[in-house]
């Protein structure tokens, strides 16, 4: 499309949007922005060369691969942001909290509290005059292991965000289980939860089936909720490969996103120079948000038709064989799906019959698919179908365990994955206790722990006591924010493990502890020299990290002596449990998570800087099926909308989602360029047919108000009113602001994953 037309489009439709491409030059603006504020010293580049590389640093922000066959620079722009964020010469000191009361703090916005720089010092929050004081590690560990001891451990909260290592995250379970709980939510919980559950359940395991190699080797994939061009930018490079040798990629989002639409790279200068733009989507359908599990039930719709007609001429769309030695539970399936009328399809989906079966047609046509998606399946109150019907189309052609096929959920943070494979899960049945038994000699606990959402219910109860952040900002994260900042000063302790001050240090318990670690990036020097630490990506590769940056501040101490430092102050001495040893040499942890997970991990410091990683395995690729029935299972979906309730006059469809200037609840700025959104995140997006059917006019200022049926009052504003490319019935607007209006009680039904992609709620002139 070119300029003037994408400019009379634009006025056409009303609605503001992104004239360029992802990719090219805006891309390298947006990371010359960030380098123009945290620009140093020469070394912050070479921290960037070495970025994703074998032997190199890991990216702390996506969980993307990090390919064998690399480029030039293996980052990306939210890659480089995080990067940079990391290396700022800004430092938050105890001169600055001395300045600042916590109350004044609570007031400032997360960027702006992030704007300070990382953070130099251990520090005790002081009630009496509200300020963060400096400590010293040995006071901090000594006071937190004291009150711990006088705690009852099913009390205790231990989360974390998702970045930490293996060797910290190995730790922190182990500590938690030791100290007599399985309280370990994590990040993972208010993401990817309904992936754990809904993969396990289905095809026996809990991460996805593709490997990098696979997208090499497709014909079709169909993307189902997932932001490529925000939350996982490097993906473009193969599915640029790939769209240009053919291969059909649909789309279905409620939102066009520039990332799957079209693309630049940043690093063809002839692209560059030429402006020359690769089509991503073949195929791009706005289904309404929550309309998903309809849009699948008419492919498969489709494909049975299809199959009909090709037994007519002796052969078959379906893959028979397959199907009868792999799987369970197509005759109840097939029966739904045939039963479901072409009418209540499009209604549930807001697309028309024409548009699924021509999507349908290229499943129907391609030998090898992928099914991709993020967080616009799992975050519904029905996201588990969501997940359970990409896993029927899949399962109808044969097209798990195969090359070039398989379901790929694109995990987020950089070890969000690798933590639960370590042991941080609140499911005792996911962890090897008795192993653990063995190893450590102690009886670990076996009652379930909590989860995210019961955890967050126990703070309002008053039944936890105690938390633990390793990493995050818990508190903007979360769901039923007023309720929550409120009980959550009730609680006797908290600490919070942290390179940057967020709002969540802000709201403390009776004690609270802030205590500043050191980067990724950042050398890790210990008794037995400097270590490394490992992450695991989207793909289940495992890869070594190296740090080479001079730390913030000599104060700073590591995740894990923080852990292990905490872990010692609290727990009795055990000869089997090593925390200084462990601490000295991380390769002696590494050892331990061998001992743990023989087959995942064998030989793992020998194997930890494989160029693109080791693979730890997946069954369901090798198609060995660890379910109950010993096969994968079809499922019959008891609805067809995911949003888990119904549609009324003046009720919308809320989602939320993150623009290109941030990632997660970090806000790198007030750039959503993609979107062609400038300068604030306080906006309401919106149709033009829906604001004239609400008598809204544009850069109005409105309110939303929750329309839970719970009685509870909940209400975020004053936003602008923006005209926005979204189906009837939705409207958007950024996480985690508009976190306030979800329920604690709105979550998917099997995984309790909060559903943040389909909230009811009104707008309030």
């Amino acid at each position: 499309m070119s300029e003037t037309d994408a400019t009379v489009h634009r006025e056409e439709q009303k609605t503001v949007e992104y004239d360029g491409p992802s990719g090219g030059w805006g891309s390298l603006k947006a990371i010359a922005r960030i380098f123009g504020n945290e620009w140093d010293t020469p070394a912050a580049f070479d921290t960037l060369r070495r970025q994703n590389k074998p032997k190199g640093f890991m990216c702390v922000s996506c969980s993307w691969a990090k390919p064998a066959d690399y480029h030039a620079f293996e980052f990306c722009e939210n890659g480089a942001k995080a990067t940079l964020w990391e290396l700022t010469t800004r430092r938050c000191t105890p001169d600055f909290f001395a300045k600042h009361t916590v109350s004044e703090l609570r007031n400032w916005s997360d960027y702006d509290l992030e704007q300070q720089g990382r953070l130099t010092h251990p520090s005790r929050y002081d009630a009496a005059t509200d300020h963060y004081v400096r400590c010293e590690w040995e006071e901090a560990f000594s006071a937190i292991g004291s009150q711990l001891k006088s705690l009852d451990p099913e009390s205790v909260v231990f989360y974390s965000s998702g970045r930490a290592s293996l060797e910290t995250s190995y730790l922190y379970a182990l500590f938690a289980r030791l100290y007599g709980c399985n309280n370990l939510p994590d990040s993972s919980n208010m993401c990817h939860e309904t992936t754990s559950v809904a993969l396990k359940k289905l095809i026996g395991v809990g991460v996805g089936t593709v490997v990098y190699q696979d997208l090499s080797n497709c014909d079709a994939m169909f993307f189902f909720g997932q932001n490529t061009g925000s939350n996982s930018p490097r993906f473009l490079h193969p599915l640029q490969d790939a769209a240009k040798r053919g291969v059909q990629i649909i789309t279905f989002n409620p939102v066009r996103e520039k990332g799957l639409e079209v693309f630049v790279n940043p690093q063809n200068p002839a692209e560059m120079l030429t402006g020359k733009e690769t089509v991503i989507s073949s195929q791009y359908h706005q289904v309404k948000s929550g309309g998903d599990i309809a849009v699948m039930i008419g492919i498969c719709k489709h494909v049975f038709a299809a199959d009909d007609e090709a037994k007519t001429k002796g052969s078959r769309v379906l893959d028979v064989p397959f199907i009868e030695q792999h799987t369970n539970g197509l005759q109840e399936f097939e029966a739904k799906v045939r039963e479901t009328s072409w009418q209540e399809i499009e209604t549930a989906s807001g697309l028309s019959r024409a548009d699924i079966e021509r999507a349908a047609q290229v499943y129907v046509d391609a030998d090898r698919v992928i099914g991709i998606y993020g967080m616009g399946l799992t975050q519904h109150v029905h996201g588990f179908e969501n997940v359970a019907m990409l896993v029927n189309m899949l399962l109808l052609k044969g097209n798990i365990g195969r090359d070039g096929t398989g379901i790929s959920p694109v995990r987020g943070h950089s070890n969000v994955q690798g933590q639960r494979t370590v042991g941080i899960s609140e499911k005792p049945e996911l962890v090897p206790l008795d192993k653990l038994a063995k190893q450590f000699g102690f009886e670990p606990p076996r009652k379930k722990g909590l989860n995210t959402v019961e955890a967050c219910k126990g703070i309002l109860a008053g039944k936890v006591k105690a938390f633990f952040g390793l990493g995050g900002n818990f508190v903007r994260a979360i769901p039923e924010r007023a309720a929550m900042e409120e009980a959550w000063t009730r609680m006797d302790l908290t600490v919070q493990i942290a390179t940057k001050l967020n709002h969540s240090h802000l709201v403390n318990g009776k004690a609270a502890y802030l205590l500043p670690c050191r980067g990724r990036t950042e050398q890790d020097m210990q008794a037995s020299g400097p270590q490394v630490v490992s992450i695991e990506d989207t793909f289940s590769c495992i890869q070594g990290s190296i740090g080479l940056r001079t730390p913030a501040s000599e104060h700073l101490k590591s995740e894990t002596a923080i852990v292990a430092g905490i872990a010692k102050a609290t727990l009795p001495p055990n000869p089997r449990v090593k925390w200084d040893e462990w601490v000295d040499d991380y390769g002696l942890i590494r050892n331990l998570i061998a001992e743990t997970y023989p087959k995942e991990f064998h030989d793992f410091n020998a194997r930890m800087f494989t160029p693109g990683g080791f693979y730890r395995g997946n069954t369901a690729r090798e198609r060995i099926w660890k379910t109950k029935s010993g096969k994968a299972e079809f499922t019959v979906p008891k609805t067809l909308s995911s949003t888990g309730f119904e549609d009324a006059p003046g009720r919308y469809r809320l989602l939320t989602m993150r623009s290109n200037d941030q990632f997660n609840t970090t806000i790198y700025g007030f750039s959503d360029r993609l979107r062609g959104i400038e300068g604030t995140r306080q906006i309401l997006l919106i149709n033009p047919k829906e604001m004239e059917r609400a008598g809204l006019s544009e850069g109005q200022m409105v309110s939303l108000v929750s329309d839970a049926d719970d009685g509870v009052h909940r209400e975020v504003g004053p936003l602008k009113v923006v005209p926005f490319k979204l189906p009837d019935g939705c409207i958007g607007s950024y996480y985690p602001e508009m976190n306030p209006l979800i329920a604690l009680s709105h979550h998917d039904e099997q995984s309790k994953t909060p559903a943040a992609k389909s909230v009811p709620v009104r707008i309030r002139a």
